[in-house]
Parts: C-alpha cells; sequence; structure tokens
C-alpha cells in the first residue's frame, strides 16, 4: 500500500504538472556555479583590489547579495562537492576524501544512500543539467545521468587538460574522454569556454519548454593544468610571474564563460527569474612545504590556502543572484555554507525533504531581507586524513586543530581577529569548551570514512592486481595439457 508521504509528493507533482501545463509555473529556474581552486582575492567583488578582470561575477554580485562570511564544507574538492550536491555534511556518510576513478569499482563513488538534490528536484518538475567536473565516482551507477541530471557534458575524473588535442595524464595513469551523457564527446576549443558555450546552448533549448530547469556549472578552471588560450595570455602580460599570469588568464576565461550563461538567460528572458550562486569548492592552493611550486593563487586577507582548516582553505567567494527577489547590493554578514544551496533550491522548489537529513538552511528569507540573523550559529568541519583535525565556527569565535605551521591547536576572536594573526588558545577556557562541545555534538551523527584516500587507495588496487597476475602466471607454468 502506497505510504502517505508518497501520495502527498505525487499529488503535489501533479498539481505542478497542471501548473506547467497552463503556463503558470513561476517557479525559479536555479544555476550554481562552482570554481575550482579559486583563490579569495581572485575575484573584484570580494574587496576590489584583484588583478583579475571579472566584470561578470563582479555584476552579478552588484546586483545581487555577497556572502561576506560564506563557507564550503570541507577545504578541497571531492568532499567539498559531496557536501554541496547532497545538501549534508560528507562526514554524514563517511565521503572525506577525493574520489579515485576506478569505473569497475562499484563502491568508489557519492555512495548510493545519498540522494543528490537535483534528483530531489527532477522529482517535482525540473530540467536538470550538469557542465563540466563530476569527481564522485566513474562506475556507471554513479555517473550523472544516474544521480540526479538529465544531461551531462564534462568528464567524470577530478581534473582535465583545457586544450582540445593534448592529453592530460591523470593521476593513476588513465585518460579519459569528455563525455555527453553516458556516450563520449568531443571538444575543439579552450574547454572553460566549450563548457560555457554548451551550457548556453541548452539554456536557450531548455527555455522554450514550460518547466523550470536546474544547471550545474561545475567548473575545472582554475584548477591545474595551468593551460590558457594566447588572447587571454596577452591580456596579462604585464604580470611577471608566468603561472600566476597563466592562472589569471584561466581566471578571466571562466569570468567570460559565465557571461555567456547571463547572456543566454537574458535573451531567453529567464534572468529575472533564475537564482544563481556563485562560489568555489574550496581555497586556492598554497606553497605548503610539499607544494612549494603552487604559487599562483591569491587567498588573502586569509592565511593558507587548499586543505587548510583555517580562512584561506574553506571561506570562499561566495554571492547569489535572484533580480524578482534580491535587492541589489546586499551584503550578508551571517554565517552561509555551500549546504544552503541544496536547502534552498528545494524548499523554492517545493520538493519533498521529510526523508533528506538536510544540513543547510533556506536562504530566501535572509537574502530577501525577511530576516536579519544569522543562517546558522555554527559551522563544522572535520579531516580524516589524520587523527584530531577539526574545526568549529560560531558568529563571533573559531577553535581549529591542524598541524600547520605557527598553528596546531587554535582559538581566534573573529570578531577582532578575522583573518586569524592571533591565536589565543588557552586563554578562553570556557569558551574553547562551549565550542568543543558544540562540535563533539555535531559529530556523533557522522560516520568513519567508507572509502581510502586515492594514493592508499591506488596502491590497494595496483597490489591486488599484481597479486592476481603473479597467480595467474604461477598456474601458466602448470604441464601443458595434450590431445589424446
Amino acid at each position: 500500500m502506497m505510504k502517505l508521504s508518497q501520495r502527498l509528493m505525487q499529488a503535489a507533482f501533479m498539481v505542478v504538472i497542471s501548473c506547467s501545463a497552463l503556463g503558470a509555473d513561476k517557479r525559479p529556474n536555479i544555476v550554481v556555479i562552482l570554481a575550482d581552486d579559486l583563490g579569495y582575492n581572485d575575484v573584484g567583488f570580494t574587496n576590489g583590489q584583484t588583478e583579475i578582470k571579472t566584470p561578470r561575477l563582479d555584476a552579478l554580485a552588484n546586483e545581487g547579495v555577497v556572502f561576506e562570511n560564506g563557507y564550503v564544507t570541507h577545504p578541497y574538492c571531492g568532499p567539498s562537492r559531496a557536501g554541496l550536491i547532497t545538501g549534508r555534511y560528507q562526514a554524514r556518510f563517511g565521503m572525506e576524501n577525493n574520489v579515485t576513478y576506478s569505473p569497475d569499482d562499484k563502491y568508489m563513488g557519492l555512495p548510493l544512500t545519498e540522494k543528490t538534490f537535483p534528483a530531489r528536484l527532477q522529482e517535482v518538475g525540473y530540467k536538470t543539467a550538469i557542465f563540466g567536473k563530476w569527481h564522485l565516482g566513474g562506475a556507471p551507477h554513479f555517473q550523472p545521468n544516474e544521480r540526479g541530471f538529465d544531461y551531462f557534458y564534462g568528464f567524470l575524473d577530478g581534473g582535465h587538460n583545457y586544450m582540445p588535442g593534448e592529453v592530460h595524464l591523470g593521476a593513476g595513469g588513465y585518460l579519459l574522454p569528455i563525455m555527453r551523457n553516458k556516450g563520449v564527446a568531443e571538444f575543439d576549443e579552450y574547454l572553460t569556454t566549450a563548457l560555457s558555450r554548451d551550457a548556453a546552448r541548452y539554456i536557450e533549448r531548455t527555455s522554450k519548454e514550460q518547466a523550470p530547469f536546474f544547471i550545474y556549472m561545475s567548473y575545472n578552471a582554475p584548477h591545474a593544468p595551468l593551460q590558457a588560450p594566447q588572447n587571454y595570455l596577452e591580456k596579462y602580460a604585464h604580470i611577471k610571474d608566468e603561472k600566476r599570469r597563466t592562472y589569471a588568464a584561466m581566471v578571466d576565461a571562466m569570468d567570460e564563460g559565465i557571461g555567456m550563461l547571463i547572456d543566454a538567460l537574458d535573451k531567453s528572458g529567464e534572468l529575472d527569474n533564475t537564482l544563481i550562486f556563485f562560489l568555489s569548492d574550496n581555497g586556492g592552493l598554497y606553497p605548503y612545504s610539499w607544494w612549494p611550486d603552487y604559487t599562483w593563487a591569491d587567498n588573502s586577507p586569509f592565511r593558507f590556502g587548499k586543505v587548510a582548516l583555517t580562512e584561506g582553505g574553506v571561506h570562499v567567494p561566495f554571492i547569489a543572484h535572484w533580480p524578482k527577489k534580491i535587492t541589489k547590493g546586499k551584503r550578508l554578514n551571517g554565517l552561509v555554507s555551500a549546504l544552503d544551496i541544496a536547502a534552498t533550491s528545494l524548499a523554492l522548489a517545493g520538493a519533498n525533504t521529510k526523508d533528506a537529513k538536510l544540513d543547510g538552511v533556506d536562504l530566501t528569507a535572509y537574502v530577501t531581507g525577511k530576516s536579519k540573523q544569522s543562517p546558522h550559529k555554527a559551522l563544522f568541519w572535520r579531516m580524516e586524513e589524520a587523527d584530531n583535525l577539526w574545526a568549529v565556527r560560531t558568529q563571533t569565535e573559531k577553535y581549529l586543530n591542524q598541524p600547520l605551521p605557527d598553528l596546531g591547536l587554535a582559538f581566534f576572536d573573529m570578531v577582532k581577529d578575522p583573518i586569524e594573526q592571533h591565536n589565543i588558545a588557552g586563554q578562553r577556557p570556557k569558551q574553547e569548551q562551549q565550542l568543543a562541545k558544540l562540535w563533539n555534538d555535531w559529530n556523533k551523527k557522522n560516520q568513519r570514512n567508507v572509502l581510502l584516500q586515492n594514493e592508499a587507495y591506488e596502491k590497494r588496487r595496483d597490489s591486488f592486481y599484481e597479486a592476481l597476475y603473479q597467480e595467474n602466471l604461477q598456474d601458466a607454468q602448470k604441464p601443458q595439457w595434450y590431445i589424446k
């Protein structure tokens, strides 16, 4: 017998379909634009001092809302994207490391216990598409078309070459093609531009239908390898450092690609009723002792960068734009998380979230000015590369532990010291205990990693294949058999 919740969801869906048939579906389109390894100070809207030109992003920010305390859930790619796409802290389902591309492994991907929020949008009539980087599993059942997307144009792993005809050798020695849905596709221009152009075409096609749409514009820019077209490089000839110059050109090309999407939305008449989010999946690369050559990103005024639980690793450029609802020029100081994108999208779509166990907050009241409170009282982080790597941030304080230079156990007054220059650990024991309790209570609902980190996984996989080959080699030494 059908459960009541299922009957209600189907009834709601039928109402949506009926309204759509009458041309009355006024729910917003939703576009999530995600940059990869973007430095906090490498877009104009964060503090206006960058040498990189990002006019299209700056215009979105000026006409929308800037989240001055916008955060992601993890300081590097895969886990951060897992949190965003599910609306749940990735520690809830044990995915705190990068997924290895291993299409024969039916477990190496975003756990099937988790439903993505695009899949929930599909259930209430949204058309859904992803362009660019997936990085949440290569086996067929993990791929985008099986995880909530009607259309996919991009690549399955965490990186790709940008220039057509060139080969970027991925970790582990595999070579991955560009995909269109489940088949191999091509790109014949700079990849960032190709992805943007395909997304613009999708907007042009889909805007002619009655249904609202969701787009996940998942750029790999400006993630390595550092590659950019000559015309963009020439714009930054004044930057002496070659790596920084190329990186700047890559960010510029991404900004221009975002402009393609905005122009397509405008031309199709969809811009006013489209909620656009832009953010980075984590901070830009930082030249740690183990990455001394990674000098091209600028995370200032924050400390460190990618892989750090300091602000430089998890505090990211983050904006929302929705002309129909958001007053121009807003700046929101409360704590905002990438998790909120799912909660906001599903609330606006009227989706069923009773079983979703979302950790995010619907931001509608905050971006429209109806609420002056902080969306979150506290945000939390955990890393499983080693024991005891954690962070918790309230509106006024931050407590963390990570063995980085001049860091370790640290406590910061985020009102007086938002850029974490003065470690006062041990000076406020009562507040430290309070934040520790908040983190421990949050952590009770988490689980340990269910997947190995990339390097450890590849070693185990290589050992398996080596052992299998040696076993077959021994079998091959057995005496030959003959026809009698």
